[in-house]
């Protein structure tokens, strides 16, 4: 974990270190998988315009857990179920498939139906949630790395694919597909929450997305499959891929709010609510979108996966990938504010909800393995986190080692420590905050050097401390209103024992944080302690959030 910094570093205008530190192990979680990388060959070259408040959305939703011929899933239909809810209560018509429903000649005959009726600046949304697979490429020389990705349908059965290759939707196809759509001028958003190819260094209880490879030359399964090979050679200007994860990585399933989930569908369906929408205008540019996207599948991953956008640039500052409820502009305020050089800037100020009503309850689920007393606040419902009374060892929901060593004395701090970062996690639901942690890795080992970094916010107030993985708060600075507000840095800090997670959080808020900061400077403060004071201060109020997990481990 970290240690205490020096009282002078604290409420400094500029807070940079070179710390050992005592950071945590890491181990566990679900993959999925698809679709990112060389699969489409989309143009940086146009904006895309600001689609007309008369503009239509019309959303193409598919889920698949249940695979009579693969290793079913846990979490995709609920994917399927949220994204949809949430895409149909922002006014927009949605056709949804799941399990033995998502049919290819169904989705291609909703797809079709859907370009038809859309007017040159609607947009259509596909989404996806299931398993992706490769297989060699279908046209020679058409692949760099010799391999194409597919959904995999609940139909398809690798083993018989003469009978099921229809049940297989293709990457040439889909450039097909969107082809179609962009010659009459509708913009397409793709979100896959999928995986093709990958591994993990942390242990894993879950699943992933991620459905066996087909290694054997199978034939085309339709013309488009051969025809949308010719499509990568055209620079797409209106259409847009969001993947679950990068090639490297794969796309587990977690657990969220007690329950398997995709955490990019899960931020997809907040983001669709309104809360990516950071400045309230009833549309979400392609840089709001990134900004919350990223925050919030780090967060809910627990850094397992990094999404991929293609483009990897926006188009344009203005680009707007989604318009919410018709294009009727949600209700915001806006506030002045004081800048780091004294000017004055303004804020927008949404609606934002206590973390109660975004399902926070007080409590975690825990699992005892032997004997001892149950710790408060460890009776909610859902998969829980685990304790083995004999090794010590407290494990959370995923499967990961979230601490090491935890006995009868420790174990109320660590429950708590979780049950203060659910609280986190929902404020950072609705305004999340971007920090970084370098190199970036799944798992670091004893004698690793790392860099965090936490940037000046939004707001004219800053908060920075470390949850350790014994449940310790560690306080490392706080910034306020007046002063000459500067980056937050931690250089070239050293993992060391004890092993587990450490989650290093940054507030920004422009509500007064002098209260908090003088409950963070307690030498004795505890995670119960320090929610108390967030949630009399910050509970329902304005504040930017930003959790960087960070798992260690002994060795590799």
């Amino acid at each position: 974990m970290l240690p205490p910094l020096p009282e002078h570093a604290r409420f400094s205008s500029k807070s940079e270190s070179a710390l050992t530190a005592r950071l945590p192990a890491w181990p566990g979680a679900r993959p999925r998988c698809i679709l990112a990388g060389a699969a489409f060959a989309l143009s940086l070259a146009a904006a895309l315009p600001v689609p007309a408040f008369a503009a239509q959305t019309h959303a193409l939703v598919v889920g698949v857990d249940q695979y009579p011929n693969d290793v079913s899933l846990d979490g995709a239909v609920r994917d399927a179920e949220d994204v949809s809810r949430a895409m149909s209560a922002a006014g927009f018509t949605v056709r949804k498939f799941t399990n033995a429903e998502a049919r290819k000649d169904d989705i291609r005959k909703a797809w079709i139906d859907m370009v038809a009726a859309a007017a040159a600046g609607d947009t259509i949304i596909f989404t996806y949630a299931g398993h992706g697979a490769q297989m060699p490429e279908l046209v020679a020389g058409d692949e760099a790395d010799g391999l194409d990705e597919f959904l995999q349908l609940p139909g398809f059965d690798r083993n018989r694919y003469a009978e099921t290759s229809n049940e297989i939707i293709v990457d040439n196809e889909m450039n097909a597909w969107f082809g179609e759509a962009e010659s009459k001028g509708v913009h397409v958003l793709f979100v896959s929450d999928s995986c093709f190819s990958g591994g993990m260094s942390r242990s894993v209880t879950g699943k992933s997305r991620l459905a066996p490879a087909v290694t054997v030359k199978l034939a085309p399964p339709s013309q488009e499959a051969l025809a949308g090979a010719n499509l990568k050679e055209i620079d797409f200007k209106q259409v847009t891929v969001l993947a679950a994860s990068l090639e490297s990585q794969p796309t587990p399933e977690v657990i969220i709010d007690g329950e398997p989930r995709g955490a990019l569908s899960w931020s997809f369906a907040r983001a669709v609510e309104g809360s990516a929408d950071r400045d309230g205008n009833g549309v979400i540019t392609r840089i709001e979108l990134e900004d919350y996207i990223f925050s919030n599948v780090k967060n809910r991953s627990e850094a397992l996966q990094v999404p991929n956008f293609m483009p990897q640039v926006a188009r344009s500052e203005s680009e707007v990938v989604v318009t919410l409820t018709r294009g009727i502009p949600v209700a915001a305020n806006t506030t002045d504010t004081t800048t780091d050089t004294g000017s004055t800037a303004t804020v927008t100020q949404k609606t934002i909800k206590p973390a109660k009503d975004l399902g926070w309850t007080g409590s975690i689920a825990l699992q005892i393995d032997g004997t001892a007393d149950r710790p408060k606040n460890a009776d909610g419902a859902g998969t829980p986190y685990r304790w083995d009374v004999a090794s010590g060892v407290f494990y959370t929901p995923n499967g990961d080692v979230a601490a090491e060593n935890v006995g009868a004395d420790r174990i109320q701090a660590v429950v708590d420590k979780y049950v203060l970062l659910d609280f986190l996690k929902a404020l950072a639901s609705q305004n999340p905050g971007s920090v970084s942690l370098t190199p970036v890795k799944d798992i670091y080992a004893a004698g690793n050097r790392l860099r965090f970094d936490a940037p000046p916010g939004r707001y004219p107030n800053m908060l920075v401390f470390n949850l350790a993985n014994t449940g310790e708060v560690q306080f490392l600075d706080m910034q306020v209103a007046g002063t000459a507000s500067a980056q937050f840095k931690l250089t070239d800090v050293e993992v060391v024992k004890p092993f587990g997670a450490d989650h290093l959080i940054t507030i920004w808020t422009a509500e007064p944080v002098d209260a908090i900061g003088a409950v963070l400077a307690d030498k004795a403060v505890t995670s119960e302690t320090l929610l108390k004071a967030l949630l009399t201060r910050l509970d329902g109020k304005e504040a930017s959030v930003a959790i960087q997990p960070l798992y260690t481990r002994e060795t590799l």
